[in-house]
């Protein structure tokens, strides 16, 4: 999957989740125009037709509706990346802070007080949902020896207050990345932290500061692409050292 087969090749497909605002919508408009044909999913229904709209003057993109910790959301979205040839790669970028919590009620609750129903679903959504539709999309990816690229974050990683239960999930999607990376060893997997970024979900986590110095998920998609045009060797990245190896700033 490097730049001359890309080009050369009928377009390929991408799936890609939470596409509808942020990076996952940053990242669909990234591979649109670099001639990926599109199957994209969010929860909301009226922001992901807006993406359908301004990404359908640009490529052939499907638009389904749906929480992707539905089992049959999931089996949909399989079907219709099928429908367009089969996908070369997936991009599992939907996610929560707070499972079922209201975005912004109040702050990100520590382990102590996070509500078992709410710690479930984040779970769900960062984490098992990713690895079900990984599964369901392996014979389509295995057909084109193609990708998986999980969003992570720093928070899987790093102990913040407040952040245990998201980066919990996101520490288990990322083990779940390198566990899958051996044993597919003709794919890619690669487990991504884009770094902060001037999102809503970063103002919902963040209430009241200022993140108007943050970048734009614009500025990150195509720095996360050139994964996807050098076929990078699967493992754990961070937006930020990948931008600084392309401007040649990196070891």
């Amino acid at each position: 999957m490097n730049r001359e087969a890309l080009h050369s090749a009928p377009a390929p497909v991408a799936l890609v989740t939470g596409a509808s605002r942020g990076l996952g919508r940053a990242l669909a408009q990234t591979l649109a125009e670099d001639g990926w044909q599109l199957v994209i999913t969010a929860r909301g229904e009226a922001e992901l037709a807006l993406a359908e709209a301004e990404l359908a003057a640009v490529t052939t993109v499907l638009a389904l509706p749906g929480s992707i910790v539905d089992d049959d959301h999931r089996a949909r979205l399989a079907e219709a990346s099928e429908r367009l040839g089969g996908a070369a790669l997936l991009v599992n970028n939907a996610g929560t802070l707070n499972g079922a919590a209201a975005p912004g009620s109040e702050p990100l609750p520590r382990l102590a007080e996070f509500p078992l129903p709410d710690l479930l679903e984040t779970f769900e959504v960062n984490a098992l949902a990713p690895i079900a539709l990984t599964q369901l999309l392996l014979p389509q990816l295995r057909a084109h020896r193609g990708a998986v690229l999980n969003i992570s974050s720093d928070a899987a990683v790093v102990p913040y207050l407040g952040w245990g239960g998201y980066g919990a999930s996101k520490a288990a999607l990322d083990q779940a990345s390198a566990v899958l990376a051996r044993e597919e060893e003709e794919l890619r997997v690669w487990a991504v932290d884009p770094g902060s970024m001037r999102t809503r979900m970063l103002q919902e986590a963040s209430p009241g500061e200022d993140i108007s110095g943050e970048p734009l998920p614009e500025q990150v998609a195509p720095v996360l692409l050139g994964l996807v045009h050098g076929r990078a060797a699967s493992g754990r990245y961070r937006a930020e050292d990948l931008a600084a190896v392309a401007s040649g700033g990196g070891r």
